[in-house]
């Protein structure tokens, strides 16, 4: 697979991803009349429902990343090299950014707004911490062990983690910079994006910290497999 043809892939679907984060939270603002847990139903399951769609078609070209700390964790695990994870993080980060910008585009807003939605503190960046860890463990015992249900396994993992971290799983650095520059229901103040990076990193690091433990020692034997049916 063309290398170029990879990057491309993690463009279009990292814009394609934060373009409906923000798209539907806007949406689903405008329709659910100030009920905020519908407007979050609705953001966390279009948010889903593009990522499983994404990663089916997507995943065989790119491996449907999405995510620079997802690339690191493929880096240390030996499973891309160096230039390899920067370019596809120098990459999302700016598809990202561009996605967040065709959302307002789509709903006639500024192209590029300041965000003021609070989100700093322990209790927000231990929930990044713990979003994060489980989306790498999702991903890696999901290869390990289920190769082919991995887009739904991450799906139906962040549709979950939207309602059980009081951060609403942003698990994602170039999600939570994208966000800083928007200012409707799924923004972040620009100064609280480094708390949240950090989290992000410390997450995924422990995620993987995790894998080892559980899962790349250990032998996939037939009675194993029998085991998880």
């Amino acid at each position: 697979m063309p290398f170029a043809r990879k990057l491309l892939a993690e463009a279009v679907g990292t814009m394609i991803l934060l373009a409906s984060v923000v798209g539907s939270g806007i949406m689903a603002v405008q329709l659910a009349q100030g009920n905020a847990a519908v407007a979050l139903l609705a953001n966390a399951a279009v948010t889903a429902g593009v990522l499983y769609v994404l990663i089916v078609l997507l995943g065989p070209i790119s491996g449907a990343q999405f995510n620079p700390v997802v690339s690191l964790v493929m880096r240390l695990r030996g499973d891309m090299r160096s230039g390899e994870a920067l370019a596809y993080a120098c990459v999302q980060i700016p598809a990202a950014i561009a996605g967040v910008m065709l959302a307002h585009a789509m709903f006639d807003l500024p192209l590029w707004q300041a965000g003021t939605h609070v989100r700093t503190g322990a209790p927000q960046w231990l929930s990044e911490v713990v979003a994060t860890a489980g989306l790498i463990l999702t991903i890696l015992l999901g290869s390990k062990y289920r190769p082919t249900a991995i887009p739904a396994l991450v799906a139906s993992y962040i549709f979950a983690a939207y309602w059980f971290t009081a951060s609403t799983s942003f698990a994602n650095p170039a999600a939570a910079i994208a966000r800083a520059g928007t200012d409707t229901f799924a923004s972040i103040r620009p100064t609280d994006v480094v708390g949240f990076v950090a989290a992000q990193i410390i997450g995924a690091l422990l995620g993987l910290a995790l894998s080892w433990l559980l899962i790349d020692s250990e032998p996939v034997t037939p009675t194993s497999r029998r085991s998880e049916a």
